[in-house]
């Protein structure tokens, strides 16, 4: 079979249309991918390193205080909420009492501080659980669960092309966490200890010190999430996303020129991915320092 350049060209329109969709939820998904990556890397970074080691040898008094609270609370609107006004006073008597013992050994050692470290311990924990949950799962069973069981379990209807965006967020936000946590733990300890001596809050040595040092470093690593997350959008095919290989698949079907019609999908991936490819290198050599 000879390859027909004109199969192409009448399946330009379609091929660009789905091009535009695959880059329009790769770029949101990496977006909102980032900040969440970010925010999840910071807090299993420093969640529980800025818990003293007073507090830290309490051990389960304070570590499991969080999840005490988060769990008292879901118990409360499963079971306790059915029962009578005086049977939910005694429980959340009950509970304010288990957690205020919990609690008293930390503020006895810490003060109002310990407080502050019982929330970077919570989000370090969760920032964990996500990152485990969603490396553990494939995309397709992530999209999949949003886009068809979430209407049963939580009675909201997503469509495709939200669901989609709001899977590759997820998903790669999970991805780009580790890579946020590898490398703000290869900067030196040191400049945050300078950051320290200067009297800087530590947001300001997260964002004006530690931050520029471990974006450079970041850079090679998140120019291949990106290049994962855009061909992880063809994945979104089966929710029936009008991205470019739903598209491929849709002119192959009417014209069964699958030669062609692939070549060319093929074809757009790889200028996509090496533009990519590209900027990220360029921006790498922009940033580098020596």
């Amino acid at each position: 079979m000879d390859f027909d350049w004109s199969v192409i060209w009448d399946a330009l329109p379609n091929l660009v249309d789905g091009t535009l969709m695959t880059v329009k939820i790769t770029l949101a998904g990496l977006v909102g991918g980032f900040l969440l990556g970010v925010l999840a890397g910071v807090a299993k970074t420093y969640g529980r390193a800025a818990v003293p080691d007073s507090m830290s040898s309490l051990g389960l008094r304070v570590t499991a205080l969080p999840w005490v609270f988060i769990v008292a609370v879901l118990a409360y609107f499963i079971v306790i909420a059915r029962y009578a006004l005086p049977v939910q006073l005694g429980y959340w008597i009950v509970m304010l009492a288990v957690m205020a013992l919990m609690l008293a050994p930390a503020l006895r050692r810490g003060g109002l501080a310990a407080l502050g470290a019982q929330l970077g311990m919570l989000a370090a924990d969760v920032a964990s659980i996500y990152v485990a949950v969603v490396r553990g799962t494939p995309i397709v069973v992530q999209v999949m669960f949003i886009y068809f069981a979430l209407p049963i379990v939580a009675d909201i209807r997503v469509e495709a092309v939200p669901a989609a965006i709001a899977t590759l967020i997820i998903n790669s936000g999970a991805y780009i966490a580790e890579i946020v946590r590898g490398a703000l733990q290869s900067v030196h300890k040191g400049l945050r200890e300078a950051g320290q001596a200067m009297g800087l809050p530590f947001h300001k040595i997260l964002l004006h010190i530690i931050g520029p040092v471990a974006f450079r470093r970041m850079i090679p690593p998140l120019g291949n999430q990106c290049i994962i997350s855009l061909k992880d959008s063809s994945l979104f095919i089966v929710i029936g996303v009008a991205e470019l290989t739903r598209q491929g698949q849709e002119i192959m079907a009417s014209n069964f020129r699958a030669l062609e019609i692939w070549s060319a999908v093929a074809i757009v991936y790889l200028a996509l991915t090496g533009l990519i490819a590209l900027s990220l290198r360029l921006l790498e050599k922009r940033m580098r320092i020596l």
